[in-house]
């Protein structure tokens, strides 16, 4: 099993022979394009986990220090980028092939494995993969589908963590407008961990489509800020629709993730609550 996750740590590095190869053995559909990989990875669904556990929705931060002290707890030096996919599955695969014979060694590498799994993997990765199923093109479609599969067994292997993750525990809710403000608000959205959804640039273009709206390129903080400025009340309508959509995807992950999906569920049927009430005070007259 080692041996896939290194496999598939490599696919989510940009695509040369080596992803060639590594697509053809694995029997995925197609082959890996650099034009597809940017527009996935780069533009859409970043690979990172900070984006997802952090409470900035942001690369770094408080969450990439958590990954950062991690690998540091194993007394390995971090990488450049700790929290980078390809990171942390290729530290979960070389934790796998610890052959260790003391049976006090073992059963610490054991657990440092487990720890990895739950704490900096299953903890976001089944909402990132649900979406990336949405937006990919078949080659990372089919890797991310045998991605989840692989977690999956291991986490079959593994059996239920202790706690929910101390990334989810840390994670605030989403800010409430009427007290926090529109900022704090509209950055709380692009959150997942403290709304609950993934919400890409696709989805905020998918957004203006639906709701005939201008579609101003940028950071996605500035394409929702100018959607809630052109029509807030059908904007908050389609977001409390999307936040609904995903307490279904999410309660979908809990026989395999049991409270972390609970968790994800919980977010996102608090947000549709939290956009239904502030809706009609939004709308224009």
């Amino acid at each position: 099993m080692s041996e896939l996750v290194r496999a598939l740590a490599v696919l989510a590095e940009p695509p040369g022979s080596e992803q060639v190869r590594l697509g053809r053995l694995l029997g995925l559909d197609g082959s890996p394009d650099p034009a597809e990989y940017t527009e996935v990875f780069a533009l859409q669904l970043y690979p990172y986990a900070s984006v997802y556990l952090g409470a900035e929705g942001m690369l770094g931060g408080g969450a990439r220090d958590r990954v950062a002290g991690f690998w540091r707890a194993l007394h390995r030096a971090p990488p450049a980028e700790p929290d980078h996919l390809t990171a942390l599955l290729g530290l979960y695969a070389a934790l796998g092939e610890h052959g260790e014979a003391d049976p006090a060694r073992r059963l610490m590498v054991r657990l440092s494995r487990e720890a990895l799994l739950w704490e900096h993997l299953a903890s976001w990765l089944f909402p990132y993969l649900d979406k990336l199923r949405d937006i990919a093109p078949p080659f990372y479609r089919s890797w991310g589908a045998l991605l989840a599969e692989t977690v999956t067994t291991e986490i079959g292997g593994a059996g239920p963590p202790g706690a929910l993750p101390l990334h989810l525990r840390l994670a605030p809710p989403l800010p409430d407008p009427r007290v926090d403000g529109a900022e704090a608000f509209t950055s709380g959205l692009l959150s997942p961990a403290r709304s609950g959804m993934v919400l890409t640039r696709a989805d905020l273009a998918r957004a203006a489509r639906g709701l005939g709206l201008g579609l101003r390129m940028g950071e996605r903080r500035f394409i929702l800020a100018a959607l809630l400025s052109q029509d807030p009340g059908g904007t908050l309508e389609w977001l409390a629709g999307e936040a609904r959509a995903w307490v279904a995807r999410n309660e979908a992950h809990h026989t395999v993730t049991g409270h972390v999906a609970g968790f994800w569920a919980a977010r996102a049927a608090a947000t549709a609550v939290l956009l239904d009430a502030v809706r009609p005070a939004a709308a224009p007259p």
